[in-house]
């Protein structure tokens, strides 16, 4: 009896074992087919989705696949869905008038013939997949060059719902069409398009639409605008008729405006500079030619220096823009008072030259000055002065009749003193010029700035 007892013990522990072991390995085979996943912050067991899985599932959604027909084909149209993440914008150039951005393009749409079942609700999947089945013919209508990026790979993604739902997107880079108006340069908006539209199916096959949040913009700190400021977009969606159909035509407007930092450093404060200098010859003594003749020459070869550097920076339009403006007004200050010495020189030198003659052919007389009655006349050194009581002991021109701009008095000339007329002195043109010259200049800059800042 007790030996049957000592075999019987060892049976059953040996037994148990065995169950143990087995029930291990059974556990560990089918762990295999689960892996770990956090549900609510505790660790459960979910289905692994083999590499044989997605493969088969690819496998049965190609077979029988034809990239070449469109989803729903002779049925309804099918339905494109965009957006667009712009990644920068700039820079803007102004001589080709295009601009260059770059996006993040996306399209969905719904193929019913990509639906599958299994354990996965969406296949994420790289470019390989993209040239297998059909992708929608969208191109760019505003485009001069394109870019995708293909480094290190093509930058495209592409997902598969089960349902049918694809989303495609890529990255491009794209030098896009902006016509500038520039008769306000360099106070001008611009709203520079970038449009998008099929290439061959017109809107009875392919509709386009607006995802809810169509654009959406990153941030503006490393964007190479340069001289513009991004002051805001908008989306618009248009049918064009063509010969060949109505194609639904996507565009968003990127609106900008243009800083003044560059153009008021580099012309505006020049030119304003070069007429101010232009004034100083209005302080220099008449006499003193070469001096005021190179400075007004000098000045006049600036304005005309600036005028052209201005232009480089614009493409040749054929109609006058702000700028041009502005030049060419302090041009025309600069060249009249370069003309106004001119002027004063030409009747002062024929007043003296006059007045030596009559000194050669009476030598023996003084210098005697016809004057207005109640003038006195002051002998000095063999030279005729003039003592005036007022305003009214203007010298007279030689010359020159009272029917002329530069009116004399009555004792110059017989007639009597025409009313109404303008009164000058010639010599004092200098004195005038120090009033009339700054305060045009300045009505003119009054003007000028508060039209286009503010009108």
């Amino acid at each position: 009896m007790e030996s049957h007892c000592g075999l019987l013990f060892p049976t059953l522990y040996l037994s148990v074992l065995v169950v143990f072991v087995l029930r291990t390995c059974a556990n560990k085979v089918d762990d295999e087919d689960y892996e770990d996943t956090v549900l609510n912050k505790t660790w459960v067991l979910a289905p692994r989705v083999h590499e044989s899985d997605v493969t088969n599932i690819l496998n049965d959604l190609l077979k029988g696949y034809d990239n070449k027909l469109r989803p729903d084909i002779g049925v309804r149209p099918t339905m494109i869905e965009s957006d667009v993440y712009v990644n920068s914008i700039g820079p803007v150039d102004a001589i080709n008038m295009e601009y260059t951005i770059d996006i993040f393009f996306a399209q969905s749409w719904y193929d019913s013939r990509l639906k599958f079942n299994g354990t996965m609700k969406v296949l994420l999947l790289n470019s390989n997949m993209v040239g297998k089945i059909w992708i929608p013919d969208t191109f760019f209508r505003n485009s001069r060059k394109s870019d995708a990026h293909w480094i290190t790979t093509p930058n495209r993604l592409l997902r598969i719902g089960n349902d049918g739902r694809i989303l495609y997107t890529l990255r491009l880079t794209i030098n896009a069409e902006c016509y500038l108006q520039l008769h306000d340069f360099p106070m001008d908006h611009h709203s520079c398009p970038l449009e998008f539209s099929s290439y061959g199916y017109p809107k009875n096959e392919i509709v386009y639409r607006w995802k809810k949040d169509p654009v959406e913009i990153a941030h503006q700190k490393h964007w190479r605008l340069y001289q513009f400021a991004f002051d805001g977009f908008r989306n618009t969606t248009d049918v064009m008729h063509t010969q060949s159909g109505d194609y639904v035509i996507m565009t968003i407007f990127f609106d900008l405006s243009r800083r003044m930092g560059y153009f008021t450093i580099q012309t505006y404060i020049p030119c304003s500079l070069t007429v101010v200098l232009s004034w100083v010859s209005f302080w220099i003594n008449k006499d003193a030619v070469p001096a005021r003749t190179s400075l007004g020459i000098t000045t006049v070869l600036t304005m005309t220096t600036l005028s052209t550097i201005s232009r480089k920076s614009l493409p040749k339009v054929s109609y006058i823009t702000a700028m041009d403006l502005f030049v060419s007004v302090c041009f025309l200050f600069v060249f009249a008072a370069l003309m106004e010495y001119g002027t004063l020189h030409y009747f002062v030198s024929n007043r003296n030259n006059s007045k030596k003659k009559k000194q050669k052919s009476k030598p023996s007389k003084s210098p005697v000055i016809k004057v207005r009655p109640g003038s006195t006349l002051i002998q000095v050194n063999n030279i005729a002065h003039l003592q005036e009581r007022d305003d009214y002991g203007y010298e007279c021109l030689d010359g020159k009749d009272c029917k002329s701009f530069f009116c004399c008095f009555e004792e110059c000339r017989t007639g009597a003193w025409r009313q109404g007329q303008i009164h000058i002195r010639i010599t004092k043109i200098d004195s005038y010029s120090r009033i009339f010259f700054p305060t045009a200049f300045g009505l003119f800059n009054l003007v000028y700035w508060i039209a286009y800042l503010y009108l």
